[in-house]
């Protein structure tokens, strides 16, 4: 930013005469008229990642900080991949969107692959032009082979780039093109793995701002009585709640199926999330058996008040993505993660296991979790002080006002 003011304007002279680098004489401004004009520079930033939500929404909540922070003296544009989920996602939040036609390899023998280097080289073009028409201040990426074009675009122009990594193991793209950003905002220790050391921050992962803020400021244990009656269970019965995400999660669904079916959980209660995509499949399934205790038992496709939910529970059996796993640290939640095995580099795995090192969450193997996972909660319902253990340990590792932190690392780096 400071770069375009210093370009546009040069030299003030006698008369405030405006006289640009090639000693061209330019209109006279009062002082009145050239503060204003400086005040009309906006800061322009692109943010650019995708694919998923682990991607697209920390996007979101680094440029709701970066709204905050700048109000009217910033722009914004959003950079991802045509046809995956951004391009819907993001124009619904009220932000602007560039798609590329940039695609990833699939892991598996695919003749689609065969395009891949030809949409990459389209996609570099694209974004060169992209930065040059928007006339970016600075890029940042937040992972996904969607960010890959604008960033390597932007550092072959010049233009400083920031980079976000959510993970405890970086992606591949963030870990290509990370060694030649100005910044790189990470949320776990030892990250040096993967980027230069000295242009790491420890900032953790950004929370959309109201999400965040009601994280923080909740009292769960004073909400704990008006949850257990949103769900229409019992004081004094120990909690679990199983969450699988907005779609949900096989694996979690036939394990409670599985403990349904054995009564094993005769002495607790769950508030038990199935998803979406197994709305009706869960629907037939509850019709078609004779031991399913609603009394202790509260079933939903989706959850409309998560904060009740965590209130309610005293533990949780849940995936162990990166935005998970920051909302867990930030509430202090004792958690049993069962990491999904269809993610890249296996990075829920090693988000987890940063986490359990520690002493801040248990872990069963999605493989296993059918059979083990709900004997293994047990037992940590069984056991308050262990609770209380990972509940303080996980808190311990929470950072807040992650977004505002990187918002503040892209002004500062731009």
């Amino acid at each position: 930013m400071e770069s375009k003011l210093r370009d546009t304007i040069c030299i003030l002279k006698n008369n405030n005469e405006i006289i640009d680098d090639n000693h061209n004489r330019c209109e006279v401004l009062s002082h009145f008229q050239l503060s204003t004009f400086n005040l009309q520079l906006k800061m322009r930033i692109i943010l650019s990642g995708g694919g998923t939500g682990g991607h697209i929404y920390p996007a979101v909540a680094v440029a709701e900080a970066l709204e905050r922070r700048l109000g009217d003296d910033v722009e914004l544009l959003f950079v991802g991949a045509k046809g995956k989920m951004e391009m819907e996602k993001i124009p619904a939040l009220g932000y602007r969107i560039v798609g590329l036609p940039v695609a990833g390899l699939q892991r598996r023998f695919d003749l689609k692959n065969l395009l891949v280097p030809l949409k990459a080289a389209q996609s570099l073009r694209l974004a060169r032009k992209v930065i040059r028409d928007f006339g970016a201040d600075v890029v940042v990426g937040f992972g996904g082979y969607a960010s890959a074009p604008v960033l390597r675009a932007a550092q072959s122009m010049g233009i400083p780039t920031v980079i976000q990594e959510q993970n405890s193991y970086a992606g591949l793209t963030n870990k290509m093109l990370g060694r030649r950003a100005r910044a790189v905002c990470t949320a776990w220790e030892g990250m040096e793995r993967f980027f230069p050391a000295d242009r790491i921050t420890m900032t953790g992962n950004p929370l959309r701002g109201a999400f965040n803020y009601e994280l923080r400021i909740t009292n769960y244990e004073l909400l704990k009585k008006e949850a257990l009656e949103y769900f229409g269970l019992t004081a004094g019965l120990p909690t679990l709640l199983v969450v699988g995400g907005s779609l949900g999660c096989r694996t979690f669904n036939e394990m409670m199926k599985r403990a349904v079916a054995d009564g094993s959980l005769a002495n607790v209660q769950v508030i038990w999330q199935t998803g979406k995509y197994y709305a009706a499949e869960m629907d037939n399934y509850e019709l078609g058996i004779t031991n399913y205790d609603k009394e202790h038992i509260w079933r939903g496709a989706f959850i409309d008040r998560m904060d009740l939910a965590y209130a309610a529970a005293d533990l949780v059996i849940s995936r162990s993505g990166a935005n998970t796993v920051s909302e867990l640290s930030l509430i202090g939640k004792a958690t049993l993660f069962v990491p999904s095995p269809a993610v890249a580099e296996d990075h829920q795995t090693k988000n987890a296991m940063a986490l359990v090192t520690r002493r801040a969450a248990a872990i069963c193997p999605d493989a296993e979790a059918v059979e083990k996972a709900i004997p293994q909660a047990l037992e940590l319902l069984n056991d308050p002080e262990k609770l209380k253990t990972l509940s303080k340990n996980i808190k311990e590792m929470a950072i807040e006002n992650s977004a505002d932190l990187i918002a503040e690392i892209i002004i500062r780096n731009s």
